[in-house]
This record gives structure tokens, C-alpha cells and sequence, in this order.
């Protein structure tokens, strides 16, 4: 079969985590306080990765904000708690750094719960991107023609 664009849709069961994180920097001079910040983010995600089990199912950046797809609240959770994980150290010592670095930096995140059939999408002619990264992706045909469709209308 030749001709029209390759259209899928992204299909995850049950409900999932949207959690978008960024830092933002303030004052470029004061690298003491930002670079800290930008370098423990590489660490957390290659424990996530190498830990399936903690419940991260994919994300990826978009410039200086990481969108990312977790399995629960729960998990997410878990993770910037747990003593023995990457995290907490981290936000111990951004919080420690922040205090005297007269708002050189500032981070941001965004947590929402995404009930089974509450969200929609559609990729042309893209690779795995978004939530086709963290899900499985599906032709966007039949049912799954149209937006109102992918919303389960």
C-alpha cells in the first residue's frame, strides 16, 4: 500500500502520570547556583531508566522542561521520597543552595492524573515521540479516525 501519511495514535491502559519539570535560569553568572541543578537531572533519569520497576514508562525533553509519563501519583511519589534514590539528595541540596543564592535559579513542575480515555493523540510521519514513547502506538484509523473518536466518543 503506497500513498498518504503514516498516522498513529498512542495507547496506554489504564490511568497514567503527566509530569513536567524545568528549571529556569535567573542569573547566568551564578553558575555555582545552577549548574548543580542542570547536572543532577542526567543522574535521576539514568536511574530511572536502568529501574523500570520505579514506574517511569518514558518522557523526553522539550528545550529546558522534561515531559515525562509515570504508571501512578503513587510511584512518582515514591520516587522523590526515597532516601536511597537520586532525588532527594537533590532537592535537599537545590532547597540548601537556594536559600542563599538569591533566586539564581528557580525549577517548576506540573503533575496531572490522566484517567483511561481522557487524552488524545495523533503522530504523522514521526518517530516515537511524546506519549507514543512512554505507551504503544496504533494506527489512527477505524475508531481512532478522528480526535472525538481517540476521546472515546
Amino acid at each position: 500500500m503506497t500513498g498518504g501519511p503514516t498516522r498513529l495514535t498512542a495507547q496506554l491502559d489504564g490511568e497514567f502520570v503527566v509530569f513536567m519539570i524545568g528549571m529556569r535560569v535567573n542569573k547566568p553568572w551564578r553558575i555555582d547556583a545552577w549548574l548543580p541543578v542542570f547536572l543532577a537531572m542526567p543522574r535521576m533519569l539514568r536511574e530511572l531508566q536502568a529501574r523500570p520497576d520505579l514506574g517511569l514508562l518514558g518522557g523526553q525533553f522539550h528545550g529546558p522542561s522534561l515531559i515525562q509519563f509515570w504508571r501512578s501519583a503513587e510511584d512518582l511519589n515514591a520516587y522523590a521520597r526515597a532516601r536511597e534514590n537520586v532525588h532527594l539528595p537533590a532537592w535537599r541540596a537545590f532547597n540548601q543552595k537556594a536559600r542563599s543564592s538569591d533566586g539564581a535559579v528557580g525549577i517548576w513542575h506540573e503533575t496531572y492524573r490522566v484517567q483511561p480515555g481522557q487524552y488524545e493523540t495523533v503522530y504523522v510521519n514521526m518517530p516515537k515521540f511524546g506519549l507514543g514513547r512512554a505507551g504503544t502506538l496504533v494506527p489512527a484509523s477505524g475508531r481512532r479516525e478522528s480526535a472525538a473518536g481517540r476521546m472515546g466518543r
